[in-house]
């Protein structure tokens, strides 16, 4: 039997959902309220056909494919695929414009409120609770700043399947907003920026010589505190060019005067952690750079 598929569509017709446009038996899905759900197998999603209409949002975030197809959750302007065990992501895709980057007035961050998403069963959601005295921040996957075009896609950002445990101070309120701010900053100055986002759980070697995945979990859900989070980058640069940046950083405090670009790392070192492949629709011919330098070894 083909493993079940749980996606919730939000937000009626300009809500992204890679079932948007898209038709599975000749049943054509368009638009559904914030509190649908829809069950798919492996095969219905295997016999979707392109209809003719407009491109949905979400298959414009997932352009260059997904890393996979567990518990996809499809909000108005970022996908993910939640993780049940541990409480938090997989993994979270963007897709960023400079028109998207462009703030809209009537849009109020400090309206939103930190929240589970409803849609995944509550044995595995986590809670707010999980995170109080944790020592933890409920730090965000999908940026908030990334998602300031409408008030409903900067809630879902605070949705808690977003949220992942991070150190505080020096971590998610200093280095790794300082790479929120440089994603951001590339989304300004080019047409199109895809942003994978993750956590890891990165074996280490103990006294005994032999390897461990050891994590904290916190809170009464046990949540999963990564040791690592990772942020893979695609910028196009036109011409059919793309550039890539591949990020690991440690979920722990990290020196202010440490730059970004110290925690460069092999695309394929991350998708080995993580056990799944980003961008994996996209060309190898297309790529010019990895890391600052032309393609070659780190791809």
């Amino acid at each position: 039997m083909s493993p079940s598929i749980k996606l919730p569509l939000f937000a009626a017709a300009t809500a992204g959902s890679f079932l948007l446009g898209y038709s599975v038996n000749n049943r054509t899905f368009r638009t559904a309220d914030s509190t649908t759900s829809l069950a798919l197998n492996a095969n219905d999603i295997a016999k979707m056909e392109p209809i003719n209409e407009a491109p949905s949002r979400a298959s414009q975030i997932m352009k260059y494919g997904y890393p996979g197809f567990e518990n996809l959750r499809v909000y108005e302007d970022f996908v993910l695929s939640y993780d049940r065990k541990t409480r938090t992501a997989h993994w979270v895709l963007e897709h960023l414009t400079p028109e998207r980057m462009k703030r809209n007035p009537l849009v109020d961050r400090a309206k939103s409120a930190f929240q589970p998403d409803v849609s995944i069963h509550k044995y595995f959601q986590s809670q707010n609770t999980d995170y109080a005295k944790s020592g933890y921040d409920r730090g965000h996957l999908a940026a908030a700043g990334n998602h300031r075009k409408s008030q409903l896609a900067v809630d879902q950002t605070f949705f808690l399947t977003n949220m992942s445990p991070q150190v505080g101070k020096g971590f998610n309120r200093d280095k790794w907003n300082e790479l929120e701010l440089y994603v951001r900053s590339l989304a300004k100055k080019n047409p199109n920026v895809f942003v994978a986002t993750g956590p890891l759980y990165v074996p280490h070697v103990e006294s005994d010589g032999n390897k461990y995945v050891k994590y904290k979990v916190i809170g009464q859900n046990n949540v999963a505190v990564p040791t690592h989070f990772f942020k893979i980058v695609l910028v196009d640069v036109g011409n059919g060019k793309y550039e890539m940046e591949c990020f690991m950083l440690p979920n722990a405090v990290i020196p202010d005067d440490k730059p970004l670009k110290d925690f460069h790392i092999a695309r394929d070192a991350i998708e080995r952690l993580a056990g799944f492949i980003v961008f994996e629709n996209l060309p190898d011919s297309s790529v010019s750079k990895i890391n600052g330098q032309k393609k070659g070894g780190l791809w």
